[in-house]
C-alpha cells in the first residue's frame, strides 16, 4: 500500500465544489494533512463564489476555482490545469460526476467517495455512511486515513489581518451574531423566533447574511427591540467568520454559518428545523449546543431541506423554544 501512502513531500488537490460550509468542513483535511506532514502542499478546488472563505488560508498553497455557471467550458479547463499541476494526490470530497471527472483525469492517485458515479476509476473509493453518530468530518477523514494520516485535526478558517481590522469598530462592546437565512427554507428559523430571540437579549445584535438575505434581516432589525444592527451583504465571507468569533455566542440554522463558527471555535446555539444532528453536519465548538423540536414524526423530512413544508404545519420550525 506504499504506492497509496503520503509522504513529506506530497503535492495534493482536495475538491468540494458543493455549499460554502462543505468547503469549510474539508479544511479538517488540510489540517490532517499539514499536522503530520508539514512539507506537503496542498491545493484545494471550489465553486466561484466560495473562494473567499479561504482567502489567506496559512495551510493552503492555492485555490482552484470552477465556474459553474459556465460549466462545461470551466471544467475542461479546470482538467487540463490539473493535469498540467502533476498532483501526487487528487482527494475528491465531492460525489458528483464533474469532480469525478477532474479527479480520473488528473494523472495523481485518486480517491473519493464509492458514491461518486466515477468511483470505479479512483484508486481509492471510501464509503460514505449517514450513519447516527458519524461526522461529514469523521467521513471524509476516511479518505485520508486510508493513506496513512494518524489524526483527524478540526475545521480550521483564518480571518486575515485586514478582515479583522475592518470589524475590530463593531467589537469594543460585547455583543452575539444571527445568521437567520438558510438556501432551503425549512432549515431556517421563522422571522418570528429570531424577533423573540433578539428580544431576550442583552446585548448588541448584528446579523449577518448575503446580500439577498438583506431584506429577511431588515425585516428582523425593524420589529425588534434595543440594538440590533443589519450587516447582511455588508461583510465578505472572511469579516464574518473575525466577527463570529470574537461574539459572546452565535446563533444559527443548519447552514454554512454553523460551520464558520466550528471552524473558529466560537460559542454556538445550533436550531435544527427539518434536519437532524445524525445526518452529520452537527456543530463541533467546544461552548455549543443544539436546539430542536423533538418528536415529531414528520421529522426529518429528507436527508436536505426543503423549499416549504411538506406537511404545510412547519412544527419544526414554529414551535421552536428559543
Amino acid at each position: 500500500m506504499k504506492f497509496l501512502s503520503f509522504d513529506k513531500q506530497s503535492k495534493v488537490l482536495i475538491i468540494q465544489t458543493a455549499f460554502l460550509g462543505d468547503v469549510v468542513l474539508a479544511t479538517s483535511l488540510v489540517n490532517s494533512i499539514k499536522t503530520q506532514y508539514p512539507e506537503s502542499s496542498i491545493d484545494i478546488l471550489v465553486k466561484k463564489g466560495n473562494e473567499g472563505i479561504l482567502e489567506g488560508h496559512p495551510q493552503i498553497s492555492r485555490v482552484l476555482v470552477l465556474n459553474k455557471s459556465q460549466k462545461w467550458r470551466s471544467l475542461y479547463q479546470m482538467i487540463r490545469e490539473v493535469r498540467k499541476s502533476n498532483y501526487d494526490f487528487v482527494i475528491n470530497v465531492h460525489r458528483f460526476f464533474s469532480s469525478g471527472l477532474i479527479a480520473v483525469t488528473s494523472r495523481a492517485k485518486s480517491v473519493g467517495f464509492n458514491k461518486n458515479p466515477l468511483s470505479r476509476f479512483y484508486s481509492l473509493s471510501v464509503p460514505h455512511p449517514i450513519l447516527a453518530g458519524i461526522h461529514e468530518t469523521d467521513r471524509n477523514f476516511a479518505l485520508i486515513s486510508s493513506l496513512g494520516i494518524a489524526k483527524k485535526e478540526r475545521p480550521k478558517l483564518v480571518p486575515t489581518r485586514s478582515a479583522r481590522e475592518r470589524i475590530s469598530s463593531l467589537q469594543k462592546e460585547p455583543y452575539v451574531c444571527f445568521a437567520p437565512a438558510s438556501v432551503w427554507k425549512t432549515k431556517q428559523l421563522p422571522m418570528e423566533k429570531w424577533i423573540e430571540l433578539a428580544n431576550q437579549n442583552s446585548h448588541t445584535v448584528y446579523l449577518l447574511g448575503a446580500p439577498n438575505d438583506k431584506e429577511l434581516c431588515e425585516n428582523i432589525r425593524r420589529q425588534s427591540n434595543g440594538t440590533v444592527i443589519n450587516l447582511s451583504g455588508e461583510l465578505t465571507l472572511l469579516e464574518s467568520v473575525a466577527l463570529m468569533e470574537g461574539a459572546q455566542r452565535n446563533y444559527v440554522n443548519d447552514s454554512g454559518p454553523l460551520h464558520f463558527a466550528s471552524a473558529v471555535n466560537a460559542p454556538t446555539t445550533a436550531f435544527f428545523c427539518s434536519t437532524v444532528t445524525d445526518f452529520g453536519f452537527g456543530p463541533l465548538s467546544e461552548d455549543s449546543e443544539v436546539k430542536e423540536v423533538p418528536k415529531l414524526p414528520c421529522r426529518p423530512c429528507g436527508l436536505h431541506g426543503k423549499k416549504e413544508c411538506p406537511e404545510g404545519h412547519f412544527k419544526c420550525g414554529k414551535e421552536m423554544v428559543v
